[in-house]
């Protein structure tokens, strides 16, 4: 299975995608390759690559895949190595509101999380929608189950349990945002994700980018990247945070 994750996010960074579900090309793609390295008397190297595919087939749906891959040592000892695929399908996507279904696989080293999966359907409200900056708000609904690699949690009703299965809700707020004649740009990718049956079961997660245009196919970049989670393995801190710089690759 994790084979088979590796597969479904590295294809995408062979493309490497963004794009706004409204663009009228049929493909559309960016990569983007941030990371921090330290040598000497401290040894360290943090590497994220993220892509973003979309495929447009017709007039009234639109497929797209949100792929990223984190990866850290420290003293040439793995930290952190997590993937995280996001799968759209957006149905009468020139609509100011339209449905949309979804598929998420992960797998998080740190959090010993073996695999994540969550399949849902939800409906996305585009509040700004213009070639100077984008604005949207996305409410959707879940059926997530997780297997860890341990049964000992920092909450003890779970202790005992290598798979966690819940319904969730998703509130998710996506944004993009051209400054100063196109020369900044800003955007994020945030959302809440609680249990809709345990309130002590959930997660957030901010990405937040700042990218710089040096040619128009490449753009440096600023990534900021927070998660958090409430139920984690036993002495684990329940929030991550990220600060790299790198560049993204992308086809127009």
């Amino acid at each position: 299975m994790k084979k088979l994750i590796y597969c479904l996010l590295f294809f995408p960074l062979l493309l490497s995608a963004e794009t706004n579900e409204s663009d009228s090309l049929k493909i559309k793609a960016n990569l983007s390759l941030t990371g921090f390295w330290q040598s000497g008397n401290v040894e360290t190297l943090i590497f994220r690559a993220k892509s973003d595919v979309s495929a447009r087939p017709g007039k009234k749906w639109i497929f797209q895949t949100k792929n990223s891959y984190v990866y850290q040592e420290f003293g040439k000892q793995k930290a952190d190595e997590d993937i995280l695929s996001l799968n759209f399908v957006y149905f009468n996507p020139e609509q100011k509101i339209h449905p949309f279904i979804l598929g998420f696989l992960s797998t998080n080293f740190r959090r010993e999380i073996d695999l994540r999966y969550l399949l849902g359907a939800g409906a996305t409200f585009q509040l700004l929608n213009k070639k100077s900056h984008s604005l949207k708000f996305s409410i959707s609904s879940e059926y997530e189950k997780t297997e860890f690699s341990k049964t000992n949690f920092n909450r003890s009703e779970y202790d005992g349990n290598r798979s966690l299965s819940t319904f969730r809700g998703t509130f998710w707020v996506n944004g993009k945002y051209y400054l100063q004649k196109k020369k900044i740009i800003l955007s994020h990718e945030i959302y809440f994700q609680p249990s809709l049956e345990k309130s002590n079961n959930y997660r957030w997660q901010a990405d937040l980018a700042l990218e710089l245009p040096v040619w128009e196919f490449l753009n440096f970049k600023i990534n900021y990247l927070n998660t958090f989670e409430s139920i984690v393995i036993e002495k684990q801190k329940q929030e991550d945070k990220f600060l790299t710089v790198g560049f993204t690759l992308k086809n127009g």
